[in-house]
Parts: structure tokens; sequence; C-alpha cells
């Protein structure tokens, strides 16, 4: 019952401020709703159609989204973003904003926090691939059940405030943005991170311990040449997550980005620090640690889109993640098919893919990605193949 009231409270919410936005038309400056469509295609042909469900998302996906902006005048404006896919209706964005001046920008409603670079691009509409990099990635990898998804899944929409603002020189942009949120949530003896209370309206969109998450990026953005550009950011954010604000967790990153005429290379660094219960020691795999109580999660990607003609790409993607800490024992009964993960393990991914123009508003996704986990699963693999056919269209 809470999760359709709440799909009929997001419809509601969209259809009053379509609404009021076309009964106020005569003095708003600008008004326009715009959206994406995705269909995905997974195979995963070195594992049986039965392994492949276990191993991750095979067969179609579906993901969308619209979005609603009204400029109610030069300084305030306001956005609303409904998105569908593996996790059902999400409100992404309910926010608004106010620019004083270029330099401060204030925001303030449900939005995705400013960290990295690809947070920018999370919509399957503005990046290349069908999945996403794997310190971003939020169910697409496989095995994403024994990794818990990647280091910061995107988007991560919460509610608060954001205070941001650029200064544009004659080669140089120097940006920033600082932000308080409620953040991740997890009960008080949770091992990892619940994005599920993070994203479902079902536990209502609140905070669970009353203390926000506060975070940040800085980035400077530099013309090299008439054709190319060099971009370098760092962002972080810090803040508990169990309900009595015991545990702590913190995320770092750091990016890079450069254009050259029509190529564009990007990559990332981030990490994560997590405290956890150990309160029982008999639930873990191994004794523990007196170093502290708390695991590190790493992940990076480097990619490079090359055009190959006007209506055809190229992408070309490494990535990969490491784990390094303690595990809850696995229960008797249930060996973990996807493949346990141990004190100190690792996935890397090499993903070739292409994209082609159909249409102005249409495009065809392919990519191979090749996988390869450090641990093995019930049946001695260490590497997976999969292959993703998709469709694109935006309104």
């Amino acid at each position: 019952m809470p999760t359709f009231l709440t799909r009929w409270r997001v419809l509601a919410t969209m259809l009053m401020f379509v609404i009021a936005s076309a009964t106020s038309a005569a003095r708003a400056v600008e008004h326009n709703f715009a959206g994406s469509v995705q269909l995905d295609q997974h195979f995963v042909p070195t594992a049986s159609p039965a392994d492949a469900r276990r191993l991750g998302f095979a067969g179609f996906t579906l993901e969308a989204a619209g979005k609603l902006a009204v400029d109610f005048s030069e300084r305030v404006s306001a956005n609303v973003k409904v998105c569908f896919g593996c996790h059902g209706f999400e409100t992404d964005m309910a926010h608004f904003d106010y620019r004083a001046s270029d330099g401060f920008r204030v925001r303030f409603g449900r939005m995705s926090p400013t960290f990295g670079l690809f947070n920018l691009r999370h919509d399957p509409a503005n990046h290349k691939l069908s999945s996403k990099p794997l310190p971003y990635d939020m169910g697409r990898m496989l095995r994403h059940r024994a990794w818990n998804q990647g280091v910061l899944p995107s988007p991560f929409p919460d509610n608060g405030v954001e205070i941001s603002g650029a200064h544009a020189g004659e080669a140089v942009t120097l940006e920033y943005a600082a932000h308080a949120v409620s953040g991740m949530k997890a009960d008080a003896r949770a091992l990892d991170l619940d994005f599920v209370q993070s994203r479902t309206g079902g536990l209502y969109y609140v905070d669970n311990n009353a203390l926000p998450t506060v975070g940040g990026r800085v980035a400077a953005n530099v013309r090299l040449a008439p054709k190319v550009e060099l971009g370098a950011g760092a962002s972080g954010l810090v803040g508990t997550f169990d309900p009595n604000n015991e545990r702590t967790y913190a995320v770092l990153g750091g990016d890079l980005a450069l254009r050259i005429g029509r190529t564009q290379l990007r990559a990332e660094y981030l990490l994560r620090r997590q405290e956890f219960d150990t309160s029982e020691p008999s639930r873990f795999k191994y004794v523990l640690s007196p170093r502290g109580e708390f695991f590190v999660k790493h992940g990076a990607y480097a990619e490079i889109e090359q055009p190959l003609s006007s209506s055809v790409d190229a992408v070309l993607r490494v990535d990969g993640m490491m784990r390094v800490g303690n595990l809850e024992r696995p229960p008797p009964l249930d060996p973990a098919p996807e493949g346990e993960l141990s004190r100190r393990s690792s996935v890397g991914r090499v993903t070739v893919g292409s994209v082609w123009a159909v249409d102005a508003a249409l495009r065809l996704k392919t990519s191979v990605e090749v996988t390869h986990f450090s641990d093995r699963d019930l049946a001695g693999r260490r590497d997976a193949v999969g292959v993703h056919v998709a469709g694109v269209g935006t309104f």
C-alpha cells in the first residue's frame, strides 16, 4: 500500500506542477518538459540463463525519466524529475534554485548533491554505454549483490540544501559546491549501506538519524587551446548512516577530463571508508582486526569517446573496484552462488561499445563487457562476458 500511494503522490505532484506552470505562463520566463527512455537487453553468454539472473539484471531492463523545469524569473527556477527503473518509481529531483549571481547559487529540496564527474551524466541519455562505471554502479554490474553496488551508486537523490557557484575567466573557470543532505541509511547493526532505505518512498523520504551528511566539490576547467580543454575536480562527503549516529562513512573522489577536438577522455577515482557494528564477532567470516571496525572500498574508471563519423561514436572504458575489510559470515544453507567476497576482493572490467545516432532523438547502443573477479563462484569461474543492446530515445 505505501508503494502504491507513493506512486500516486509522485504523479499527482507532477500533474499539479504542470497545471500551475501552465496557468502562470504569463509570468514565467520559460518552462519546458523533457525526458528519456532506454530499453536495454543484457546477455551473459558465459552463464546459463538461470545463473545469469543470479549474477545480475539479465534480460530487458527499462530506465525512463521525465523532467519539468520552470524559470519564474532571472533568479528563481524550479525542477521536478521522476524516474523509473529497476528500483521502481523514484523522485530524482524536486527543488528550487535561487541565483544571486554566477558566484552564488542556493538550491533546496530533493536533488543529487554535487559529487564527482559522472553524476552530471547519470541519465542514460547522457552517457554512451548501457552500464555505468563500476564506482557509480547501481545494479547493472555482474555479482552486484555480493558487491552491494558501487562505491557511490549514481544517482543518489537526497533531501537537503546546496550552495554553489562559478567564476569564469578568459581561460580558467573555477567552480565550487557545498551541501548538507540527509545522507545514506542503514539499520543499527548493518554491516554496509542499505541503498533501498535511501531510495524507497515506502520508508519515507526522511533522515533516519537527524544528523546531516555534509560534503562538496571544487573544480577547475582550463582552456589550453581553441579546441582543447582540461578539467580537474575533487569531491568529498562525510556523515553517519545508522539511527544512533555511531557509525560513520566518508567518500572521497578525484576526477580529470580532457577534450581534444571531438575526442573526450575522462578518469575518476573514488574511495569509501565505512565503519560497521562488531558487537557480535560470530557474524563475521574472519577474526576481527584490532586496527578498527571499518572497511574500505576503492573504485576507478578511465574512458575515451571517439567519434567515427557524424552519426557513430566508439567508446572504450576500463574500470574496477577493490574492497578491503571484514565480511559477514554467509548463512549455512545459502552459499552465495554469485561468489563470496574475501577479506581483500577485486573486480576489473573492460568495455568496448558504440553508439549510432539513428535520428535526432533516437540512438542505438551496443557494448561488450569482459569482467574478471578475484574470487571464484561455485562453478570455479572468475571471468564473465556481458553483451548489451539498447535503444535510447529523448523528448
